[in-house]
């Protein structure tokens, strides 16, 4: 087996993970869509549950997929290909930022503008309290 059958290989596999994170991702963000519905949760959560699970396997799948592209290019690194990559990258990111902003509903800049340093202490700390209980009512 050659170099460029592994490299070859290896952006397949790639691809085929990218696509099965998004397409495994559409499967999470229906059945966790359904059970939002079934515990009476609202239309409007339901709605946000599926919309930011969905959000992250697409992000996630595309960042796979960028990877697929970079390996792509070190096989043949030519001019063209490397411009090309460019491009695709520019486009996911793009595409990236775009879906983040939908999913929290704010610029990433802004994000740090709106959530203040208490905020981020606090939630963590009810989080850690959330788990300890869990884990207490366990044993």
């Amino acid at each position: 087996m050659n170099i460029d059958e592994i490299f070859g290989a290896a952006v397949v596999a790639f691809e085929v993970v990218g696509a099965a994170v998004m397409i495994v991702g559409f499967l999470f963000a229906v059945v966790l869509g359904v059970r939002s519905l079934i515990r009476r949760e609202g239309g409007a959560k339901t709605f946000q549950v599926v919309r930011s699970t969905l959000g992250g396997a697409i992000l996630l799948g595309l960042e796979v997929l960028v990877a697929a592209d970079l390996i792509r290019t070190l096989r043949e690194p030519t001019l063209q290909d490397a411009a090309t990559l460019g491009i695709i990258v520019l486009i996911r990111t793009f595409l990236s930022m775009s879906i983040q902003i939908e999913i929290d509903g704010t610029l990433p800049w802004r994000r740090a503008l709106l959530t203040s340093g208490a905020q981020v202490a606090a939630s963590a700390i009810r989080d850690a309290g959330t788990k300890d209980a869990g884990a207490r009512r366990q044993s």
